[in-house]
């Protein structure tokens, strides 16, 4: 097992510190980190004693990436971030890793945000998975022969073959799935961005870094 790296570490403790913060408060302090469809209420409020949903507010398409609907979703997300995470980070360093998690976190929760607010739905998202799933698309192209094991089945796959798989899995899902609760487009939007941050990494885009990051 990969042992932890720092930035990995700090993105895992931080999701932990919330979680228990989640146990700790009640529900209506937290309610305003979660990611709201636009077009809601502004502002937290209370009607006959009990909170009423906050709106969007900017800084959600960060905050409810350290938010989780459960201790087994919290679980599993932290698993692909220590796995992920610490491959990627020892090769690209501490801040690009940060840079490139949280970029796909923002990417998620703006694909999610356009998703809720056209279907017009009024329930919060929460979860790392949209970064997470950006960190497995990073993991296929650096290390393109490594294998990862499924849990479900528990079938070795080559990287790249399981972003398509998955990728493919979620594009279907949140098209012609039903209501599950599971934010397949803020998946879907981490991957994409994800792509995106390396391409302009590697100065395959029309607006190029300083300096090329990537081979």
């Amino acid at each position: 097992m990969p042992p932890l790296s720092p930035a990995v570490g700090a993105l895992l403790a931080a999701n932990l510190l919330a979680e228990l913060l989640k146990l700790a408060l009640p529900p209506a302090l937290l309610l305003p980190l979660a990611l709201w469809p636009l077009g809601g209420p502004s502002g937290l409020g209370m009607v006959a004693g009990e909170p009423v949903a906050p709106g969007f507010a900017p800084w959600q398409l960060l905050t409810y990436g350290f938010l989780h609907a459960s201790a087994p979703h919290l679980a599993f997300n932290m698993l692909g971030l220590w796995m992920f995470g610490t491959a990627l980070e020892r090769l690209w360093g501490s801040g690009p890793l940060l840079r490139y998690y949280l970029g796909c976190v923002l990417g998620a929760g703006l694909a999610q945000l356009a998703v809720t607010s056209l279907a017009a739905e009024s329930h919060p998202t929460v979860g790392a998975s949209g970064g997470i799933f950006g960190l497995l698309l990073g993991f296929a192209l650096m290390f393109p022969r490594a294998r990862i094991l499924l849990l479900f089945p528990p079938v070795p796959l080559p990287a790249r073959l399981a972003v398509l798989l998955f990728g493919g899995l979620e594009l279907a899902l949140g098209v012609f799935g039903s209501r599950s609760g599971i934010a397949h487009f803020a998946h879907l939007g981490g991957l994409a961005c994800g792509w995106l941050i390396i391409q302009y990494w590697r100065g395959r885009l029309p607006l190029r870094p300083r300096r090329i990051l990537l081979r």
